[in-house]
């Protein structure tokens, strides 16, 4: 083998950080915190917190040493449990820079989930936010590995027993840090997946994996952001890197607009048009919010509430038609959908359509716009049929879809088990059934668990929820199997109106969905209209629950 000449430069995290000090110090990094409760309403009063690159780095400086001071090893789990703010920045750059592991703990999950994930990852000190402090007896007593709490923010009444302020734990620390060596291959980050089905699975990101991951986000067929962007993620910092948004917005010295506990529409489009946002990131859910208050803006004689905002990146679970359509149509903003995983760091495809590109009419771009789109450089996608034979692309067939890539997971953390169930010949299982076109565009059917087969024909629920959520009447839509004695599993339609005093029949919302190419045999046999669908931690609809609810649920019989 004949070598290169090239250097051995290593791939890691504090490298992305140095270069924005030396570039783009002035560049802002934006919180908007909770400073107070309204009296009337007993909301959060918003107010912001301003600091730049440059101030940032010698805090990040002193939590290096802070943590070093505690007793953090290389390879110790750093745990946060918190929000989208300034302070899970810092925890983002430090852990990994003193060579240990930034573990991001979802605090939506149920205690006891919790609980399992800080035993099971071993975390050693913790990083908690102060509207979280009343978890922390639970914590101890379920997680009494965690020998030091420490607390984000003002508490009322005092800090608890035992725990220390987080600006008491940095402030008397030098601002200056050496590195230390650090192998790209070492873990960075960790997150577990949401649990549900069975308990949750670690995975461990190296900063190879990050660094990389970042540095094939900035170009423009992916999330496309440069220093002259705003960047408001509104995904989760608690839940797979926030995308990776805070590295790669950081790799290009862009400004970033945090958003903590607010992610109500009114409170995002304010925030927006008042810090310039040009790029928002954030589930289905998030932008169908933000869709209604610019319809509402728009009927009020208000259009252009955030003037600046020009794209929109949207992934997590499916978005509907209408969502996406809405949002180009009358609004001209630019939609981009990802799809991605825990265990792919998140992003694995991205839909890149234009809203010039040209198409032979309006309704098959927004086709193309619901796709997941194509996978991104630097992985690699196939569909399998049951017997683990590759699929050819462009036939219509669907398959397991199977990942593998630079920022895949090649096993779970400390399980062997999930491990061997979802690695095969050095492919990753995703769980979801899939469909990839002649021109490499990927399409998610559905997850394999929520296919429904009726009479040896599989049904997808996702097409059905995107097509049910079109009709202007029903803002939420999610569709499960039930048992058929003739048909084994026929589907069933659980609804949300968005005018409970408005309602609409199972006829009207047949003919709607056969207006738009669902053949008849397969059609809801039944709407089922509940106030609420329960969704998880990251805004999907959690199936699980539907399941359980209607498991008794008897269809109407039909000739």
């Amino acid at each position: 083998m004949l070598e290169s000449t090239m250097m051995e430069y290593q791939l890691t995290i504090p490298s992305i950080l140095e270069r924005a000090i030396r570039l783009f110090p002035d560049q802002e990094i934006v919180s908007v915190i909770p400073v107070g409760v309204d009296p009337a309403t007993k909301a959060p009063v918003p107010g912001v917190h301003r600091t730049t690159y440059a101030k940032t780095h010698p805090r990040v400086m002193q939590l290096c040493n802070a943590l070093v001071a505690a007793g953090v090893q290389p390879g110790d789990r750093v745990g946060t449990m918190a929000l989208n703010t300034y302070r899970h920045f810092e925890l983002y750059f430090a852990a990994p820079s003193v060579g240990a592991v930034c573990h991001m703990v979802n605090i939506r999950l149920p205690l006891e989930q919790i609980a399992y994930i800080l035993n099971h990852a071993d975390d050693k000190i913790l990083f908690i936010e102060n509207i979280f402090a009343g978890m922390i007896p639970l914590i101890r007593q379920h997680a009494p590995n965690v020998a030091t709490i420490v607390v984000l923010g003002f508490v009322p009444g005092g800090l608890p027993a035992g725990t220390v302020d987080y600006e008491e734990f940095i402030g008397l620390h030098p601002t200056t840090y050496r590195y230390p060596e650090i192998d790209e291959r070492q873990a960075s980050g960790m997150c577990y997946t949401s649990g549900t089905t069975g308990d949750p699975k670690g995975v461990l990101y190296s900063h190879r994996a990050i660094v990389l991951h970042s540095l094939t986000s900035l170009s423009a067929d992916l999330l496309g952001v440069s220093s002259r962007d705003v960047v408001m993620p509104i995904v989760p910092m608690f839940h797979v890197n926030a995308w990776g948004y805070p590295y790669t917005c950081t790799m290009t010295g862009a400004k970033q607009v945090y958003m903590s506990v607010f992610t109500d529409a009114v409170t995002i489009m304010r925030i927006a048009a008042e810090e310039g946002v040009t790029v928002c990131a954030g589930v289905p859910t998030i932008m169908a919010g933000l869709l209604d208050e610019l319809d509402r803006a728009t009927a009020a004689g208000t259009p252009h509430v955030a003037p600046t905002l020009r794209t929109l990146l949207v992934g997590g679970s499916a978005t509907p038609r209408s969502v996406l359509a809405g949002l180009h149509s009358r609004h001209g903003l630019h939609v981009k959908i990802g799809w991605g995983m825990t265990e792919t760091t998140p992003l694995g495809t991205a839909n890149h359509v234009m809203l010039d590109q040209q198409f032979d009419d309006v309704e098959r771009k927004y086709d193309a716009m619901t796709c997941s789109g194509r996978m991104v450089p630097l992985t690699e996608l196939r569909i399998e049929d049951d017997e683990g034979r590759e699929l050819p692309w462009g036939t219509g067939e669907s398959g397991r879809l199977m990942v593998r890539g630079a920022w895949v997971t090649g096993s779970y953390y400390d399980n062997a088990e999930a491990t061997a169930a979802t690695q095969r010949n050095g492919w990753f299982d995703t769980g979801d059934i899939a469909t990839i076109d002649a021109l490499g565009v990927m399409m998610i059917q559905d997850r394999a668990k929520d296919l429904i087969k009726s009479g040896g024909e599989w049904i997808s629920s996702v097409d059905l929820e995107n097509q049910l959520m079109g009709h202007p009447a029903i803002r939420e839509a999610a569709v499960i199997a039930i048992a058929h004695p003739k048909w084994d599993e026929r589907p069933l339609g659980v609804l949300v109106l968005r005018d409970p005093a408005v309602s609409v029949s199972k006829a009207e919302l047949d003919r709607f969905l056969l207006e738009r190419a669902v053949a008849k045999w397969q059609l809801p046999d039944a709407y089922e209209f509940v106030d609420e669908i329960p969704k998880t931690t990251v805004g999907k609809f959690l199936k699980r629950a539907l399941r359980e609810r209607f498991k008794d649920y008897t269809l109407p019989v039909t000739a």
